[in-house]
């Protein structure tokens, strides 16, 4: 309850009427700061995943690491109005030596903070430094339910330290008399692993996770289908028609992302949503502007009047489920 002020309630309220009033004139209207941002660590990965652009070093831009000065400059900027803060976007977040420091930073801001790992880097110390930090939520990836299957998409991973590290992530929020954070057990739908479905939603709590959530994937060449796709329609993200996959969205000409949140890069290039893994539609950078500034800016309201007009035309969208009403969890 700390975290939702009034200041915050007032700010969504505005995001809201004014995503409202877009929708009705047809043309950006835009009051109040996101509600939410994602913030991006790192852009490397320590593994392959085959529909992982950052994992397969397919990403055309410049890899790195966000610095300390810029990510205490962004939270100064948003946080008034900012209530949740995904620390991820492409990559593995604790390859970057400061994260734990940027969890602790946004906590202490009153900041509801949450990340997502592949479980690689969760020894001792990081779990306990984890705990302490006030890291609200993480989402740990467990793709299969045995080491053959798990690896198949999580390339050179190991079920087995991912394991370990749960029960020891557990463990510590246990000795510190912690609720926090969340552990969620997220299990991406494949063709390979669809059989474990019910073994994990068992395994992920014993493993020590606080719930299990079901993912349908993303897949970044659909239209002729993909090997790795679920045989059973309920656990894909596309549909069949006319001899071609495709994604399960009529695209309307609205987004509520673009009125209420946005993606920061690692080194401050601002895009529009967590589709944009390139970073193609560059609508500002930090190091050049204040966030309001490239908030309020040209480019970004260039982009809410394009989604206004023909979504269908930013091919960023073409892969979106966004108000489509089908559930990313299941």
């Amino acid at each position: 309850m700390r975290l939702i002020t009034f200041p915050r309630i007032i700010n969504f309220l505005k995001l809201v009427c004014g995503y409202l009033l877009s929708r009705i004139i047809r043309h950006p209207v835009h009051f109040g700061m996101p509600w939410a941002v994602s913030i991006e660590p790192t852009n490397r990965c320590n593994l392959h995943c085959p529909e992982c652009p950052s994992g397969m070093k397919e990403l055309s831009r410049a890899s790195g690491f966000m610095d300390l000065a810029m990510f205490h400059s962004l939270i100064e900027q948003l946080s008034p109005e900012l209530s949740w803060l995904t620390l991820y976007f492409q990559g593995e977040p604790y390859m970057n030596p400061l994260f734990i420091d940027f969890i602790a930073h946004a906590h202490s801001k009153g900041i509801y903070v949450s990340s997502s790992t592949n479980g690689h880097f969760l020894d001792k110390i990081n779990a306990e430094a984890t705990v302490k930090s006030g890291l609200n939520r993480l989402i740990i990836s467990v793709d299969g339910t045995d080491q053959e299957t798990y690896e198949s998409y999580r390339a050179g991973g190991s079920l087995e330290k991912v394991v370990e590290g749960i029960r020891t992530l557990a463990e510590a929020k246990k000795k510190s008399g912690s609720n926090s954070p969340k552990i969620i057990i997220q299990f991406l739908v494949l063709k390979t692993n669809q059989q474990q479905l019910n073994d994990i939603r068992q395994k992920g709590i014993e493993w020590g996770g606080d719930r299990v959530e079901i993912k349908t994937a993303q897949f970044n060449d659909f239209s002729q289908g993909n090997p790795l796709m679920p045989s059973a329609e309920k656990y894909s993200r596309y549909s069949m028609q006319d001899a071609v996959w495709t994604i399960k969205n009529t695209l309307p000409n609205h987004c509520f992302r673009m009125w209420t949140s946005a993606v920061i890069c690692w080194d401050g290039n601002i895009v529009p949503c967590c589709f944009d893994k390139d970073a193609r539609h560059l609508l500002g950078n930090i190091k050049n502007l204040i966030f309001r500034e490239i908030w309020n800016g040209r480019e970004y309201n260039d982009f809410r009047r394009m989604l206004l007009k023909k979504r269908e035309t930013v091919e960023i969208c073409s892969n979106c489920t966004e108000g489509t009403g089908l559930s990313r969890w299941l």
